[in-house]
């Protein structure tokens, strides 16, 4: 009697995904909290915006040491005694920390930053010989003199 064996070719895609719905089910608190950070660049400088609702700005930390950016903080979950119990905790807490390389083309001693309605945005300026500069090009009339 001979077996037939037969192959699962999505085998290992179901184990995948599987393996992702347990991830996304478990509660957040296993996972660390990492906040949504865009980062854009205008021609005088670089601009990081990260979204940080509910954090307070004494628990936000901006450094900048040796070309990196860290963003260092902390959201805290405060229990309401008012409420009887939770359903479900979906949003993330604790302590996180995201770090940028910062190019040489920026000034490290002017960088600015700025919290508003739970957004903090940073400024990194450039240096000015990062700057793009607009050369004027002399232009003559008639034809090239050979010497």
């Amino acid at each position: 009697m001979n077996k037939a064996v037969t192959l699962d070719p999505f085998g290992g895609l179901r184990v995948f995904e599987d393996a992702v719905t347990r991830l996304m089910n478990e509660p957040r608190a296993n996972r660390p909290w990492s906040p949504s950070v865009d980062i854009f660049e205008t021609e005088d400088a670089l601009t990081l915006k990260a979204d940080l609702p509910e954090v307070k700005i004494e628990d936000i930390d901006v450094r900048v040491e040796h070309q990196t950016l860290t963003l260092r903080g902390q959201r805290k979950f405060s229990k309401d005694e008012n409420i009887k119990g939770y359903h479900r905790i979906e949003r993330s807490y604790g302590e996180f920390v995201r770090s940028f390389a910062v190019p040489s083309t920026v000034d490290t001693e002017k960088v600015l930053a700025d919290y508003k309605n739970g957004v903090l945005t940073i400024t990194l300026p450039k240096k000015e010989t990062a700057k793009p500069r607009q050369v004027k090009v002399a232009v003559q009339d008639g034809e090239a003199k050979t010497q």
